[in-house]
């Protein structure tokens, strides 16, 4: 699951300790989120296509389109 994620973060220039601190997680926490070792919370898959301005479904590998779904108003 979410092979690409560290792809996302790296395009960003972004290090995991700062990326640990926008979703408010620990450093190790985001690594092993990276690596697969532990499943991402909903709310935190939500903080990430956001912030990648991605969809979920991009997110986890279900689709190849990575535009995000329009948003609600």
């Amino acid at each position: 699951m979410l092979q690409g994620l560290k792809d996302f973060r790296e395009d960003k220039d972004i290090s995991q300790k700062k990326m640990a601190e926008i979703l408010n997680v620990a450093q190790t926490t985001y690594s092993d989120y990276e690596l697969g070792k532990i499943n991402i919370p909903l709310n935190t898959l939500k903080k990430l296509a956001l912030f990648f301005d991605t969809s979920i479904d991009y997110l986890l590998e279900l689709t190849d389109v990575s535009k995000p779904y329009p948003r609600k108003k």
